[in-house]
């Protein structure tokens, strides 16, 4: 299948967590995608979309170190703004992201690399868990619930999202396997 043509000023953006299975934009293009520099981390506490400060549950970032396999898409210049816009508004609710363009890799074309927008945690901000253990993990998530829903659906899906494009990650899969029978 041939791409649509490319235009200057469309937006590429890179997804590595809901945003894989659940964009919520329109877009003219999707390929699966490689960004080096970071990886996918369940390493913030969920205020809002998957929990509550007083039950946080976890949700990824892209945290510093390592490479991460997602999903780019291409929005049409048209929709930059309201893209924008509307990614702004879901993924920095609280702020816990730093919105950035990175270089991405395409990855059926290994020479094609595009900026894409994406949103690295900020490791200075309160809800930065850094690394946590699996029971530390498993005990966030299941108690999280926000205005997005429960916290278990959220890592599953994301696993499956990932295993659909051929791929898993080690200890985000146990993670997964350890919470389908606490559901």
């Amino acid at each position: 299948m041939k791409s649509p043509p490319y235009v200057a000023d469309d937006l590429w953006v890179f997804a590595y967590g809901s945003l894989m299975w659940s964009p919520g934009f329109d877009y003219v293009e999707r390929v699966h995608a490689r960004m080096t520099g970071v990886h996918r981390s369940l390493c913030i506490y969920s205020f809002v979309h998957r929990g509550t400060p007083e039950k946080p549950g976890l949700v990824l970032g892209l945290d510093r170190g390592g490479a991460c396999r997602g999903i780019g898409y291409r929005v049409a210049a048209r929709n930059r703004d309201a893209t924008i816009a509307y990614l702004r508004k879901r993924e920095q609710a609280t702020m816990i992201y730093r919105e950035v363009v990175r270089r991405m890799r395409i990855e059926d074309t290994p020479q094609r690399q595009v900026s894409a927008l994406c949103y690295v945690v900020d490791r200075g901000h309160t809800q930065y868990a850094g690394r946590l253990t699996l029971d530390e993990q498993v005990r966030f998530i299941n108690q999280g619930h926000g205005i997005s829903g429960a916290n278990p659906d959220y890592v599953i899906e994301t696993v499956k999202a990932m295993e659909t494009l051929g791929y898993r990650e080690g200890e985000l899969h146990r993670l997964a396997e350890r919470l389908r029978p606490a559901r």
